[in-house]
């Protein structure tokens, strides 16, 4: 297991510690932590997330043809979600995609750097350009919650404005403030890993609160954002998943664009992410049915403070309308389909 460089930190703030395909995280501090996220500034080490970063003179072009986004379009210090795909239009990985002067950046979930690079170098062919995983010199911190910008102001100088990220070089302190990646109120923060105890410690100082990834993902699922590994993997088809801000329709040729083209043109897809709402929280890949018909399946499920025990699934297309009744596998349960967010639907 790879482990957190501010385990010590986190430790001593009375952290519980989990692991991610092979990345240490932290889990959780104490109770009510998504009370921080709805009302304060929590700040969460994301720093198990990985990157990957292309270098060279034709490093946009060679994003370009590998992605689902217009990287060619992203001004620099754009930011923009991005997929990249098989030949057969499912996913390899998401990807969060930064334009910056000498590299374009893709942020990736935990284990999945290793995938992303592999999957970029085996057609890098003829293009001048490099692929290098940077999961080890770049720490990624997420800063979430209405006091979040108010804190990386005083503690950074800085905050991003709409879809690009603001380069900060303060006190010693130098990385990026981007816009928060789930959708929630807040920023997420991108710093050399020699920076990363010096940055943590300022936001504290500056008002932020410790939150760990267990209450991040309450509020994931509430907002009704997919995760890769656990709501997207290697069988998704990005529109399934409603994944349409990171495809751009106007670029020009890109790995699997046909079947995305195909899967649009006709209108829609055999399986919808829905949000669903249980009477008891099921495991991750319990199926779901209506009569003795499988229909789906659970991919997250959390315990919501707000909305009950809820979570994010597939669902067949003609059972996927909000309201529609389902059972867990074995009869473990009823499900209602809900719209997404949560939030917008619920009371």
């Amino acid at each position: 297991m790879v482990p957190l460089l501010l385990h010590p930190r986190h430790q001593a703030l009375g952290a519980r510690f989990g692991e991610l395909r092979g990345r240490e995280l932290v889990l959780g501090y104490r109770g009510g932590e998504e009370e921080t996220l709805r009302t304060g500034a929590g700040l969460v080490d994301l720093s198990a997330r990985e990157v990957v970063a292309v270098t060279g003179p034709d490093r946009v072009s060679f994003v370009q043809g590998m992605v689902t986004q217009d990287v060619e379009k992203l001004p620099e210090g754009g930011v923009a979600p991005a997929a990249l795909l098989t030949a057969k239009g499912a996913m390899v990985s998401d990807a969060r995609v930064i334009r910056l002067p000498a590299e374009v950046l893709l942020l990736v979930e935990p284990g999945f750097g290793p995938v992303v690079r592999e999957a970029l170098q085996r057609f890098l062919i003829s293009e001048d350009a490099e692929v290098a995983e940077r999961s080890t010199e770049l720490a990624q911190l997420a800063l979430v919650g209405p006091r979040a910008e108010a804190v990386v102001q005083t503690a950074l100088g800085d905050s991003p404005a709409a879809g690009r990220a603001a380069a900060f070089d303060r006190d010693g302190i130098s990385g990026w403030v981007l816009p928060q990646g789930l959708g929630l109120p807040g920023v997420d923060v991108l710093v050399p890993v020699a920076s990363l105890p010096k940055t943590f410690d300022r936001l504290l100082a500056a008002g932020a609160v410790p939150v760990g990834f267990e209450a991040l993902e309450v509020l994931r699922v509430e907002r009704g954002t997919p995760r890769f590994g656990a709501d997207l993997d290697e069988k998704t088809i990005p529109l399934e998943a409603h994944l349409q801000s990171a495809i751009s329709y106007e670029k020009g040729c890109y790995i699997g664009q046909e079947v995305i083209a195909r899967a649009t043109f006709r209108g829609h897809v055999n399986r919808q992410l829905v949000g669903l709402s249980f009477d008891t929280l099921p495991p991750p890949r319990t199926e779901l049915f209506v009569g003795d018909r499988r229909v789906g399946w659970v991919t997250s499920a959390v315990q919501s403070p707000i909305f009950g025990t809820i979570g994010l699934g597939y669902a067949h297309r003609d059972v996927a309308r909000p309201g529609t009744a389902l059972v867990l596998a074995g009869g473990a349960g009823p499900v209602t389909v809900r719209a997404l967010p949560f939030a917008a639907t619920s009371g």
